[in-house]
C-alpha cells in the first residue's frame, strides 16, 4: 500500500531536459514518486510525494526541485510529533 498525503499541493518539480538520467533519485526516494523512461527521469505520482528533498539534495544535473521541509506533509509530520492538528499556513480550508 503507498501511502498518498493531499492531492496536487506537491512541490516537485523535475526538468527533464536537465536529467542526465544518473537514476540517483530513484536511489534515494522513499515513496517510489520518480521511475527512469527513455533514459530520463519522470515522475509516477507527485501525490506520493513527501518533500523529504532527497531527490533534489542528490541530483548532480539540478533537474529536480522540491521546497524540502514546506507544505502539507511537514504539516502533517510536525502535527504527528507534537499531537496537534497540521497547520501548512497555506490559507486554504481543504489544505490539511
Amino acid at each position: 500500500m503507498s501511502m498518498k498525503y493531499l492531492r496536487g499541493v506537491s512541490t516537485l518539480r523535475l526538468d527533464a531536459d536537465k536529467c542526465t538520467g544518473c537514476g540517483m533519485c530513484l536511489n534515494v526516494c522513499p515513496h517510489a514518486v520518480i521511475r527512469l523512461e527513455g533514459r530520463k527521469a519522470a515522475v509516477n505520482d507527485a501525490d506520493l510525494c513527501m518533500e523529504c528533498g532527497a531527490c533534489a539534495e542528490n541530483c548532480p544535473a539540478g533537474a529536480l526541485t522540491v521546497k524540502k521541509g514546506v507544505g502539507c506533509a511537514q504539516a502533517v509530520r510536525i502535527g504527528f510529533l507534537t499531537g496537534t492538528e497540521p497547520q501548512c499556513g497555506c490559507g486554504d480550508d481543504s489544505c490539511c
